[in-house]
């Protein structure tokens, strides 16, 4: 597993504003979402293109396209959601799935309570969307779960990361047969006693949607 820590002014400011408590919801979701297209930048740098010639109104030139399967964009609910205008305003193309999962805050375990994915995705490069890999449980499950459909390629983009759930991450990933890596804003210090990243942002969910 590859991590990149997406190293840019812009990044820096519009993550400090989303740190701030006194960040409202609606300002919070679109920091997010500006901040999301950034990442989703250096996500895609590996995305497949073939070549192709083109007319333009002077010559002929060559250029690339994104080649077929379609790029599978993955957000984990609900707090994913926010990330999602972000990223397909960078891939317009791609298709879209769902993951529902939630983690047990006794356990920290993550379970799955919902998915729209096709059965199949046999070459398909994914990108799974989560705002926090804090415990890394539940990114490891859903890119398992995508690597059980199929995916040969799956990229996480997350706008916070602990070490420790990068750790836990490479641990439970280590004998995967594809490439997977990790693209965030930044990797904090480290986990607190109820599994939220220090010093953070919050419940990404909460300052996003509110606490329902």
């Amino acid at each position: 597993m590859k991590t990149l820590v997406v190293d840019h002014p812009l990044v820096a400011h519009k993550l400090t504003t989303l740190r701030d408590a006194t960040t409202d919801s609606p300002t919070f979701r679109r920091l997010a979402d500006e901040l999301v297209t950034l990442l989703a930048y250096e996500a895609t740098r590996d995305v497949r293109v073939a070549d192709v010639t083109v007319t333009t109104p002077v010559a002929q030139a060559e250029g690339v396209r994104l080649t077929r399967p379609q790029p599978l964009v993955v957000p984990i609910l609900r707090a994913g959601l926010g990330m999602l205008d972000g990223m397909t305003r960078l891939l317009p193309t791609a298709e879209v799935g769902f993951l529902g999962m939630v983690r047990n805050e006794g356990t920290l375990q993550a379970t799955t309570y919902a998915t729209r994915l096709p059965d199949d995705l046999s070459g398909r490069q994914c990108y799974v969307l989560d705002p926090m890999l804090a415990t890394g449980g539940t990114l490891a499950a859903a890119i398992r779960l995508l690597m059980g459909r199929g995916a040969d390629d799956v990229t996480a983009i997350c706008l916070l990361a602990a070490p420790e759930g990068i750790a836990h991450m490479e641990e439970k990933l280590a004998d995967c047969p594809v490439p997977v890596r990790v693209v965030t804003a930044a990797i904090d210090s480290h986990l607190n006693e109820k599994g939220f990243i220090v010093p953070g942002l919050g419940d990404a969910g909460d300052r996003l949607y509110g606490v329902v």
